[in-house]
């Protein structure tokens, strides 16, 4: 039988303090999350309160400033009336309607993706008709012939080469009648040395049903492969998407609220906290002098509530300023792309910044995520800035986003009749002086949602 034994021991834990929470909390939330969490904040805790009229209460205060401490009173009060971005009586103020993002359909995409290919008229009309005709998911459901009739003189195969020109578009698989010819659109938009691209074929084309049934027996037989083979095949299959087109249709629209505004003053980019949209709160002074004059063993929770407030105000302040200090430093390392667009963006990383401000990379990481910049050249997220690097011929650097601006460029100046390929298109980059693959092109040209260069011939 085992004797119990007490013992102590020392150990090490570092922990979050409530304050640090909430400061972590309110860093990483968006702009309009933010607002959210303050009307909250005021809903609930009876010591948070917002101005009705800031010139009012500034008044006051100063009217009362021989009754309150000014040294508490300035630290509870969180105003930013005097910054560039709360500025709404200028005629060069911003006009927030414009920052909103417009939503982007599967049908606009693919609207957008056929201007792309230098189409005659008749191919063009024909082919926005079959793209009118899909489902959320991009299958064709309808019958070509129903279609037919909606288009008056069609000669026999003209909207069978339509329905094979949409199914060329962005994302693969589209345009499809059902999943086995979804699946093979997109199988057939792979390399060709895919390892078992020729088996998957075969089984999305003629042997679903078997597949669907798991009946591995019959697709052995039927196949007559190995079973690693037949694994290779089917994992293969599982890795496509059935619904191609949910992948864009599901966009929903949303305001895209900056939280810095960059405006050039002279020769000088200035970067201002967009505090418009943000209620001024502050501890009501009132309430706290109250609270303690009559405090004893019963107000607890009022003396909670009263530290939470404090906490909120000073942890949005320093919000306001770490996010201001990123941008800062963002801006005057990417200067080139405000004076002169994607083709001069540069690499940079988070640590970069974090270095630079002695920060630690993750809160770098919330400064940036889900935060937006309105710039000159439009309302940009800060995640936009931070791009990887790769190597030039000349020894240097240039930023994943310059490349795509890059190749934007040259197939925006391609001759029609004789569009560049994508081993071209990496031959040009290289004349830049930029050193990428040629599957590195192809990939950022369909990120792009650029059609391969047989569908971009005239």
């Amino acid at each position: 039988m085992s004797n119990a034994v007490m013992g102590l021991r020392l150990k090490q834990q570092l922990t979050l303090t409530p304050r640090l929470q909430q400061s972590v909390k309110l860093l990483q939330l968006s702009a309009l999350e933010c607002v959210q969490e303050l009307h909250q904040a005021i809903a609930q805790n009876p010591f948070l309160e917002e101005p009705a009229d800031t010139a009012d209460s500034r008044s006051q205060g100063e009217e009362g400033s021989t009754e309150t401490s000014s040294d508490d009173s300035s630290r509870s009060d969180l105003d930013f009336s005097g910054s560039a971005g709360s500025s709404g009586g200028g005629d060069d103020a911003p006009d927030w309607t414009e920052w909103t993002a417009s939503p982007a359909t599967l049908h606009d995409s693919l609207h957008e993706q056929l201007l792309l290919l230098g189409l005659n008229e008749r191919d063009y009309l024909l082919a926005n008709l079959v793209v009118d005709a899909l489902d959320e998911d991009g299958f064709l459901r309808q019958p070509l012939e129903e279609i037919e009739e909606l288009a008056s003189g069609t000669e026999p195969g003209e909207l069978e080469t339509a329905l094979r020109i949409v199914q060329t578009l962005e994302p693969s698989g589209v345009g499809a009648r059902d999943l086995g010819e979804c699946l093979a659109l997109q199988l057939q938009a792979l390399e060709a040395q895919t390892p078992g691209l020729a088996l998957a074929l075969d089984i999305v084309q003629n042997r679903l049903s078997l597949m669907a049934a798991r009946d591995n027996t019959r697709l052995l037989d039927a196949l007559g492969c190995s079973e690693d083979d037949l694994r290779l095949a089917m994992e293969l299959i599982r890795s496509l998407d059935p619904r191609p087109g949910s992948k864009i249709g599901s966009f929903e629209p949303r305001a895209i609220v900056p939280d810095v505004v960059v405006r050039k003053d002279k020769k000088r980019w200035s970067v201002s906290i967009n505090a418009a949209i943000y209620p001024r709160i502050r501890v009501n002074q009132q309430y706290a002098d109250y609270f303690r004059q009559t405090r004893d063993g019963e107000t607890a929770l009022l003396a909670q509530h009263l530290q939470e407030a404090r906490w909120l105000v000073r942890n949005l302040e320093q919000r306001f300023l770490t996010i201001q200090r990123v941008a800062e430093a963002v801006v005057a390392r990417q200067r080139n792309f405000f004076e002169y667009g994607d083709l001069a963006m540069r690499p940079l990383t988070l640590r970069e910044i974090a270095d630079e401000l002695g920060l630690h990379e993750s809160t770098v990481s919330r400064a940036t995520s889900h935060k937006y910049m309105a710039t000159p050249r439009g309302v940009v997220a800060f995640k936009r800035f931070f791009s990887r690097q790769l190597a030039t011929t000349s020894g240097g650097s240039c930023s994943a986003t310059a490349i795509r601006a890059l190749l934007r460029e040259f197939i925006a100046a391609e001759d029609r009749h004789n569009p560049l390929s994508d081993v071209q298109l990496t031959e040009l980059l290289a004349n830049r002086g930029v050193k990428v693959a040629r599957r590195t092109v192809t990939k950022y040209r369909r990120s792009m949602l650029l059609p391969a260069v047989d569908f971009r011939r005239a």
